[in-house]
């Protein structure tokens, strides 16, 4: 055989070799479960996240979506389907009882959460510059942020007499919401009404009393709370004209009238990016819990106007964006 022939078949044969391996590249999983509903928002800033970090969903990558709609006792049972399943790694989001789930289920498969509440103090990790274990994520500290919401509606409607707190009884971080709305609103002179939901149905039911119930006053929602967004809700605040904060800028744009908070798009963004970096070999351990640097203030004159009410200026020159 001459020397040529025998290079071709050897190098043939390398390519076959080869080729088993190259099929056999693994795709890597994520098993992504949400407290609350589907939100474009989300799963947009979680894919450009990984995509940042060389991960794109469909080519060498699968995310797993779940959505507990709300329904907390669904938790336990997601995060058990994606152990069993062995994926590559959980994100768990919502409140902290997400990432508590996900801890449960297992010490081995890292973990990322995204959770509005301090995950020190519902014992999530022992510390954010140095959680430990298998755990690690971003806190939007969104129930810190209630009595600056606060100030923004008295700002808004000098001359309310009392606030209502819309707040979901199940919510982990309800007792501690309401407990510190109560003292904002104490310094400030006003009454603070309790108004409870646990569902969509029960927030429509809440539609009937509201205009008996509230002359003179402005609500302030709680969130994460339920499967909720400004579009489902605001058509009730609208309704009656009642002059409503939310959690996020993302709120703001999509109908409510203020978001104040930390973007939900670019925490999840961050999240993406952490979730590449662990598929690359990063430990959870290794990375802090990332905790809000800026929060933004968006504002809708759109809903200002349906609802009848004149933005301040002093909230006005507070905006980082106003929707015209």
């Amino acid at each position: 055989m001459r020397r040529r022939e025998f290079m071709l078949i050897l190098g043939g044969a390398m390519t076959m070799a080869r080729a088993p391996r190259a099929q056999q590249r693994k795709t890597a999983v994520i098993g992504f479960f949400v407290l609350s509903s589907a939100s474009v928002v989300v799963m947009e800033g979680l894919r450009q996240g990984l995509s940042d970090t060389g991960y794109v969903d469909g080519q060498n990558l699968t995310i797993d979506y779940r959505w507990a709609e709300g329904h907390y006792d669904r938790l336990p049972a997601l995060a058990a389907e994606f152990v069993g399943r062995k994926v590559d790694l959980i994100l768990a989001a919502g409140s902290n009882l997400a990432p508590l789930a996900a801890k449960n289920a297992t010490s081995t498969i890292p973990n990322i959460f995204v959770t509005g509440g301090d995950p020190v103090a519902d014992g999530v990790v022992p510390s954010l510059a140095r959680p430990g274990g298998n755990l690690t994520g971003f806190t939007l500290f969104g129930d810190e942020l209630m009595a600056k919401r606060l100030e923004m509606i008295s700002e808004l409607v000098p001359r309310a007499a009392a606030i209502a707190l819309l707040v979901n009884p199940k919510y982990p971080n309800t007792e501690r919401v309401i407990r510190d709305t109560e003292e904002a609103a104490r310094a400030r002179g006003v009454r603070l009404d309790i108004l409870k939901a646990e569902n969509e149905r029960e927030i429509d039911m809440l539609s009937q009393p509201l205009p008996n119930c509230m002359p003179k006053r402005s609500s302030l929602a709680q969130t994460p709370f339920l499967p909720i967004s400004a579009s489902n809700f605001s058509p009730l605040a609208a309704s009656h004209q009642i002059p409503t904060p939310y959690m996020s800028p993302e709120f703001a744009v999509a109908g409510g009238l203020i978001g104040y908070g930390t973007s939900t798009s670019a925490t999840f963004r961050q999240a993406g990016i952490y979730a590449g970096r662990f598929l690359n070999g990063a430990k959870p351990s290794d990375l802090p819990v990332q905790q809000p640097t800026t929060f933004e203030l968006v504002i809708n004159l759109k809903t200002a106007k349906a609802l009848g009410s004149t933005m301040p200026p002093s909230i006005l020159a507070r905006a980082d964006e106003v929707i015209e």
